[in-house]
């Protein structure tokens, strides 16, 4: 089935091959570097597919794509929202699309509701468009840095410890 190779046995070819030769001007060695297909700084959106269920939430500096059904909050740095998604939580982004439907607050610096959105909760955004046909039950605030309102704050002094008597002679 398999045969050996005569391409590394001994010949006058091989003595051919073992002389160095001198590198081409403008061609350069490929090398090994198994690198992402996406440029580098520019990483593709995590995409979570129509038959996903994902019961918890997720936070992300990068984009995502849901869709499928979240059961929680998620943060991201643009959240577009799938036709056939469903998003149950608070999301915060600096850029929202919604295609589908999200139950919670919805929370962004550019907030979009195509014509198939279906939102139920408030909507707190720096600027908003929404299509003709987009269903929206809740209220919508205007706010210069609606992602501010979720940060958390630096956490409060620690308790202090128990009162101790001082003892005066």
């Amino acid at each position: 089935m398999f045969s050996k190779s005569r391409i590394n046995e001994p010949g006058p070819k091989q003595a051919e091959a073992e002389k160095p030769k001198a590198p081409e001007a403008g061609v350069t060695k490929p090398s090994m570097d198994f690198t992402p297909s996406a440029p580098k700084g520019k990483a593709s959106a995590s995409v979570l597919s129509s038959d996903l269920t994902v019961v918890g939430n997720l936070r992300t500096t990068g984009d995502i794509q849901v869709e499928g059904t979240v059961e929680g909050d998620i943060r991201a740095h643009l959240l577009t929202v799938g036709e056939s998604a469903t998003i149950r939580g608070e999301i915060v982004a600096d850029d929202i699309v919604v295609n589908g439907r999200v139950i919670g607050r919805v929370r962004g610096l550019k907030v979009r509701l195509t014509s198939t959105a279906r939102v139920e909760g408030d909507i707190i955004h720096k600027t908003i468009a929404i299509e003709s046909g987009a269903h929206f039950e809740g209220s919508v605030q205007r706010q210069e840095d609606p992602l501010a309102q979720g940060r958390t704050a630096a956490p409060a002094a620690a308790p202090a410890a128990p009162a101790q008597k001082a003892e005066t002679p």
